[in-house]
């Protein structure tokens, strides 16, 4: 992270623009947004006052992140890192989620809890047929790592399970629950945890230097005055998930994750970034 306190800056970031779909809403994306505005209020100082923009544009992570590439309809965007990711767009390199997307537990369908019982290996469950969606990042993880992946649209990945497309569906820790509300057919599988490393980021164009620098400065001044870790702790999206999806008792399997930059890795290092459990011992795949 870079150092930036007591630097005031001519040119402030007034409009700052990201997806938000009217078609498909996702209840999930007010943690982004508003972290992305508690770090634009802790740099209100040095680079003065914003507008954060919803824009209404229905695109996938992929056409989201061409779309940021050319500078056209968005500065900003957040989605899990890859190398190639990092290559095409300019990373803001501190967790967003803590790490929270590498750990992955399963929705499947109702009644079939029997066909993932504790005695289930990691081969058997390589073998078992699971949904991810077109260009997520997590769909290169699993396959390189020899699991059986069925691809979909993302808006469709729920009804292709409950079509018996395939038999699982690994979301990260906090997803399930706001993902199957409506849902009377799915649920939470019970006994397992996948987890890599998979740090999400925001990610704005290369050249939007005045930005870089302001989401730097808001979130180096957000962890170091603890308020990121009271925002994580708190925030509806986030709050006491842990507990929730009863990791204690989880049989978990560390798969790897080839596709993260040296630049990412090297983050593993810094224990404020990522998730911790009660007991303090550290989350953070190996």
């Amino acid at each position: 992270m870079i150092s930036l306190c007591g630097t005031t800056y001519a040119n402030p970031t007034k409009h700052i623009r990201y997806i938000e779909s009217e078609k498909y809403p996702d209840p999930k994306q007010s943690y982004f947004v508003d972290l992305l505005t508690l770090i634009l209020n802790a740099s209100r100082d040095e680079f003065g006052d914003y507008v954060l923009k919803p824009v209404a544009y229905e695109m996938s992570q992929a056409r989201t992140s061409a779309s940021l590439k050319r500078n056209e309809f968005i500065d900003i965007h957040w989605r899990m890192t890859s190398q190639e990711l990092e290559q095409e767009l300019q990373a803001i390199y501190i967790p967003i989620l803590k790490g929270l997307m590498g750990y992955r537990i399963f929705i499947i369908r109702k009644g079939e809890q029997k066909q993932f019982t504790r005695e289930t290996s990691l081969d058997q469950l390589k073998m078992r047929p699971l949904g991810q969606g077109y260009n997520w990042p997590d769909t290169d993880i699993l396959e390189s790592n020899n699991f059986n992946v069925i691809k979909g649209y993302d808006i469709y990945l729920l009804s292709m399970l409950k079509k018996k497309r395939f038999d699982y569906f690994p979301r990260a820790l906090h997803e399930p629950w706001f993902e199957i509300a409506t849902e009377p057919t799915l649920v939470v599988e019970d006994n397992f945890l996948l987890k890599y490393p998979a740090p999400m980021f925001f990610f704005i164009n290369k050249n939007n230097e005045t930005l870089k620098k302001r989401l730097n400065l808001g979130f180096e001044k957000i962890i170091k005055s603890g308020a990121f870790e009271r925002f994580f702790q708190t925030h509806p999206v986030t709050a006491n998930i842990l507990t929730k999806a009863d990791i204690a008792q989880r049989i978990s399997f560390t798969l790897t994750n080839p596709s993260l930059s040296p630049k990412t890795k090297a983050l593993i290092n810094d224990k404020r970034l990522w998730i911790t459990t009660e007991n303090k011992d550290e989350l953070i795949p190996e």
